[in-house]
């Protein structure tokens, strides 16, 4: 799904603002086991996530880190 997420977001341009786009969506509307999940997967594998995917998690989890700190 994320995938999806990403590509619908590609008309914004470069890859990072895209990145920013899904990880807002993430933080709005996933529930924090979908979070929890994903990150888990991109920090596991994440060989099915595309390039803003995973830019996407990456910034879903440094925004975490930073909120528990």
């Amino acid at each position: 799904m994320i995938n999806q997420i990403s590509d619908n977001n590609l008309h914004h341009g470069e890859a990072k603002h895209a990145a920013d786009m899904v990880a807002t969506h993430l933080k709005k509307f996933w529930a924090r086991s979908m979070k929890d999940q994903i990150i888990a997967y991109a920090e596991s594998d994440g060989s099915e996530l595309n390039a803003v995917s995973k830019l996407a998690v990456a910034e879903l989890k440094a925004w975490r880190q930073a909120k528990a700190s």
